[in-house]
């Protein structure tokens, strides 16, 4: 009688040794996915702390990098806009040409104008044509398509990520990469689609222009005084 019961006794030691070590080898396991999962999470945090990269830069007509927001839904625009004034240019208007006089106008409304016969464009706010300067723009093969274009984006030292060449200033109007940005203005001279501009002039239109903003790109309108644009 002793004996079974020293027997059974050793059995039931034996079994908590067992099961003691079953929980010791489970507790470990869990503490090694804690910490891998911690580690996760620290890589992710370094990542998202790492610096961001520099926006990835667009050459005219090249595909886009990163889809835009869709400015033209979420900033609704005036129905119309009326020319109240139109600049006084005496001087040669020739390639390279620009002028720029906001003085004592109103805050308002930005649009830009681009009239591809007249190979110019012009800016207005409020009603007031503050800046007209001679343009590039596309050729033949890459022509600047005509249209109402909400501008998308902005980036002040943008660098085209196919071709190398600067686009300083760039104010983007379409999803395939045409944009207003500052170049050589010279006769003869072409672009991949895009509308290039004097530098100082692309300067200027980057501080006054938002997002959403309109540019209104025309074949052959011109704009006089009293004159709505849609």
């Amino acid at each position: 009688m002793v004996e079974k019961i020293a027997y059974r006794v050793s059995a039931t030691v034996l079994l908590l040794a067992v099961l003691a070590i079953v929980a010791m080898l489970v507790m470990g396991l869990t503490r090694a996915d804690a910490g891998s999962s911690s580690a996760s999470v620290k890589t992710l945090v370094a990542e998202d702390r790492a610096p961001e990269p520099v926006a990835q830069n667009i050459s005219e007509l090249e595909p886009m990098i990163s889809e835009p927001v869709d400015i033209a839904e979420k900033l609704p625009l005036s129905d119309t806009f009326v020319v109240k004034r139109i600049l006084q240019i005496d001087e040669p208007f020739v390639h390279g040409y620009y002028k720029w006089d906001d003085e004592g106008v109103p805050d308002g409304e930005l649009v830009v104008t681009v009239d591809l016969k007249a190979e110019s464009i012009s800016v207005f706010r409020a009603g007031y044509e503050i800046g007209a300067a001679v343009i590039t723009f596309g050729d033949s093969e890459k022509p600047t398509p005509t249209g109402v274009f909400p501008i998308s984006q902005k980036s002040k030292d943008h660098v085209s990520n196919i071709y190398g060449s600067p686009m300083p200033y760039m104010l983007r109007l379409t999803n395939d990469g045409v944009a207003i940005h500052a170049s050589d203005v010279k006769w003869g001279w072409g672009t991949r689609g895009c509308i290039g501009v004097p530098m100082e002039f692309a300067r200027r239109l980057f501080e006054q222009a938002k997002l959403g903003d309109r540019v209104i790109v025309t074949n052959g309108k011109m704009l006089g005084l009293g004159d709505a644009i849609l």
